[in-house]
């Protein structure tokens, strides 16, 4: 899970670069990636969930272009810098199913 919060100007330039990704993604359909993004009620801070179940546990997102141009100016776009936190799954109902 990643976890940030953008400034409020960078906040639909973040959405737009976040429906990129997820374009790639519908195209080329990585095989062993769950990922969804959202963008929490306050309409700055996001969250990103990523399962990678590849066979040598390597996460695709990194190889895609989309990818690469939303995480190259990250840090300019936020006010709260991404955190990375491990999740480790207790329940679920068709998540990540």
């Amino acid at each position: 899970m990643v976890r940030y919060k953008v400034k409020a100007e960078m906040a639909q330039q973040n959405i737009e670069y976040i429906k990129n990704v997820f374009t790639a993604l519908q195209e080329s359909k990585p095989a062993g990636l769950r990922y969804a993004s959202f963008v929490l009620e306050d309409g700055v801070s996001f969250v990103h969930l990523a399962s990678i179940e590849t066979q040598d546990d390597s996460n695709p997102l990194p190889n895609f272009d989309e990818f690469k141009t939303f995480s190259q100016d990250i840090a300019e776009r936020c006010d709260e810098a991404p955190v990375v936190s491990s999740l480790e799954t207790i329940g679920s109902y068709e998540v990540f199913n």
